[in-house]
């Protein structure tokens, strides 16, 4: 393949119920800016059927151009027809970069997408870069410049690689939700819509939908929550987390989160985990209390506005990205600053 032919930065567009999902809107705003670094467009992907008002929605985050494939069968997810339409895109319009999220759906997509297509795919990225590869150049070896670098937490997440794919195009990657952050809307943005016939065709691979399931958990989801109080190792036990983080959360009208160690060890539900092998969040507010700031658990939670950590052990390396830290017993200093927080808002009340 002549990897000159491969120009832009596309985005898919992970759509729900006929609504653009935020992630879609975040990888737009990373997009962008590796569309700058390369003198390209970045261009979103919008898959499904009667969604064509949702374009100017992506103009407005970022995109420069809309790929619009409108087509029944696209109505509802399934994996059969959107890698059909994905491929068709990238066989006749040639994007250098691929970005999808690291979705449900777009964990399933991707590397559909990737075998079809015959490129490689890097999955679960946390950050992505343009630079040289190799970026230690070797000796007899060409530097080729203007790579897609992803980074990515390996063996477990005590680890973080940094990925390259030199030889074949595009070069695709998932990104964690939440990782990236999305531009401000620009405003009364119009979008510049390609109407795209990928000449879906069924096979046996399709499949019936009987039913959409849309509630699987009672749980909120905590990366759309503002303020999280956030436990660890440090609770002793699950029901710590409801006697001391719980109220104040409600009082703050946050959620309450919880770092690998309150999952594994205590049965804290894997929907509040915080941490590479968790959610990745970026509230206006996180506490973490008990938690010691393992690289796994900060790599989840560092780009949050503001930090506040509680830990009795000062030598901890949550205090290194803690923007307040006390130094103390959790169990000491939770319950009079609930108290606190509790006797200020009574005092907002009243006047």
């Amino acid at each position: 393949m002549a990897l000159s032919d491969y120009k832009g930065v596309y985005v898919f567009a992970q759509q729900t119920d006929n609504k653009v999902d935020g992630i879609a809107l975040e990888l737009l705003g990373k997009g962008k800016a590796l569309a700058a670094d390369l003198g390209t467009e970045v261009v979103a992907m919008l898959l499904g059927h009667e969604i064509g008002d949702q374009a100017d929605v992506l103009a407005e985050y970022g995109a420069d151009k809309v790929v619009l494939v409108d087509h029944p069968y696209l109505k509802d997810y399934m994996t059969e027809p959107y890698t059909q339409a994905i491929s068709a895109i990238i066989r006749e319009l040639k994007p250098e970069i691929v970005l999808f999220g690291a979705t449900a759906i777009g964990r399933d997509l991707a590397p559909c997408v990737a075998a079809t297509v015959h490129t490689g795919l890097t999955a679960d990225c946390t950050k992505l870069d343009i630079g040289d590869f190799p970026m230690n150049p070797i000796p007899g070896k060409e530097t080729l410049h203007n790579q897609l670098l992803r980074t990515r937490p390996a063996f477990g997440g005590n680890t973080i690689a940094t990925i390259a794919i030199p030889d074949f195009r595009p070069q695709m990657a998932t990104v964690r939700p939440g990782v990236m952050q999305k531009i401000a809307p620009i405003a009364d943005a119009k979008a510049n819509v390609l109407n795209f016939d990928a000449h879906l065709e069924k096979n046996d691979r399709y499949v019936e939908i009987l039913d959409v399931v849309k509630k699987v958990s009672d749980y909120v989801d905590i990366q759309d929550a503002k303020i999280l109080i956030s436990g660890g190792r440090g609770m002793q036990n699950k029901e710590n987390y409801e006697k001391y983080l719980r109220p104040l959360a409600n009082l703050l009208g946050g959620q309450v989160s919880s770092s690998r160690a309150g999952v594994d060890g205590f049965g804290i539900p894997k929907e509040l985990q915080v941490g590479q092998t968790g959610k990745t969040v970026r509230p206006k507010l996180y506490m973490a209390c008990g938690i010691s700031g393992a690289i796994q658990h900060l790599a989840g939670m560092e780009e949050s506005d503001l930090i506040i950590a509680i830990n009795k052990d000062e030598t901890a390396p949550i205090f290194d990205v803690a923007d307040f830290g006390i130094v103390g017993d959790l169990f000491q200093i939770i319950p009079p600053l609930t108290q606190m927080v509790e006797q200020e808002l009574a005092k907002k009340k009243e006047v």
